[in-house]
């Protein structure tokens, strides 16, 4: 009996997915504080930020953990809950889980294009590895961020846990939070080339996912040097919780430079520029889009599914078909992995290494429709 138990909860480890790019990839976490801004949150203190860095590298090093050992424990009731996954507690070890990229593996030396990511509203950058990783060795620096007080935790140096402040979805919270967003991500920006010697000013893109969609589009407007930017599945508005429509300056201006918008399913209704039922801002957005665009569209993905959870919850089996379904749809897990990363991949690819690519004129991934 007490082996069965043991057996029961024991917490599983996970499978990261197999890099698709030809580099192995190195990774290390940066503290960064910004002197000459106070944090919105906390008036008091400069704003401090964390993020993660993948890179082309030579395959030496140790794997790196998906989540660290401070956020994990931290995280774990959170993720855990009926709100999210609905599991027990202590079900994934989060941190025994690791990345395919390596801590500290020494780069590959050469003029790399950027790419920053922004992640969902109060969600951790370390969801998003799996695409930052992959990206990576496809030869690409990528810069996850937190957005720290606004996600649900930050973990910083000394096993020192920030933990989110944002208590409601009032109009004035939605925009403290996108302004900060937008500040955090030229910050990094600005501090990127003393964090890594190989990547190329020259050649910027930005991405985000939900919230972190809005970001990069509100971020392009305000900062000239991201040359090319990806919405994955995000209204682009602080109207908040009963708000008067408050779209961004991105969606009320438009852009001069490449933009995607990458959408996926939320039960019938689907987020695209001819469907209003879930947003107007990609409606709106369109015709005042100056740069090249697509729209291209994910069928039967769904919003989470944009995450690492595309890759982990197949993995978890205490979690119900209904609440599979919910957070990643019903498309094939791999084939929907496989979509997302070589979409993305080949936008940059396109704009920030001029490389053609015929994935915008007729779609090669089951699933995947360009929305006209």
């Amino acid at each position: 009996m007490q082996l069965l138990m043991a057996a029961v909860l024991a917490a599983s480890t996970l499978v990261s997915p197999q890099l698709t790019g030809p580099f192995p990839v190195g990774t290390f976490d940066a503290h960064l504080t910004d002197s000459t801004r106070a944090d919105p949150f906390q008036p008091a203190k400069n704003r401090e930020l964390m993020v993660t860095v993948s890179y082309p590298a030579r395959r030496t090093g140790t794997q790196a953990p998906w989540l660290g050992r401070g956020l994990a424990q931290a995280i774990d009731p959170i993720i855990s809950s009926p709100d999210y996954l609905d599991i027990p507690a202590g079900s994934v070890d989060w941190s025994g889980t690791l990345r395919q990229a390596r801590v500290d593996a020494p780069a590959v030396p050469g003029r790399w294009p950027v790419v920053l990511f922004s992640p969902g509203l109060q969600t951790p950058r370390e969801f998003y590895a799996g695409a930052a990783d992959d990206l990576a060795s496809r030869g690409y620096v990528v810069v996850t961020v937190s957005h720290t007080h606004e996600s649900a935790a930050v973990e910083f140096p000394g096993n020192r846990i920030e933990w989110g402040l944002v208590r409601d979805g009032k109009p004035e919270t939605m925009k403290k939070a996108i302004d900060a967003r937008v500040a955090d991500m030229r910050f990094v920006l600005t501090e990127l080339p003393r964090l890594h010697r190989w990547v190329d000013m020259d050649r910027v893109g930005i991405a985000g996912h939900s919230y972190g969609g809005y970001t990069a589009g509100e971020t392009m407007v305000n900062d000239r040097r991201f040359d090319a930017g990806i919405n994955i599945d995000g209204a682009m508005e602080h109207t908040g919780d009963g708000g008067t429509y408050a779209p961004g300056k991105v969606v009320k201006n438009g852009l001069d430079r490449p933009f995607l918008l990458f959408g996926g399913d939320r039960g019938d209704q689907e987020l695209s520029h001819v469907d209003t039922s879930l947003t107007r801002t990609w409606a709106d957005f369109w015709p005042n889009q100056r740069g090249w665009k697509r729209d291209v569209h994910l069928d039967n993905g769904a919003h989470s599914g944009f995450s690492d959870l595309q890759w982990s919850v197949p993995q978890i089996a205490q979690i119900s078909p209904q609440r599979r379904a919910g957070l990643i749809g019903t498309i094939d897990p791999q084939e929907a992995l496989n979509a997302q990363h070589d979409y993305v991949a080949a936008f940059f690819d396109l704009h920030l290494k001029h490389r053609a690519t015929t994935l915008f004129d007729r779609p090669r991934h089951p699933g995947i429709r360009l929305v006209r």
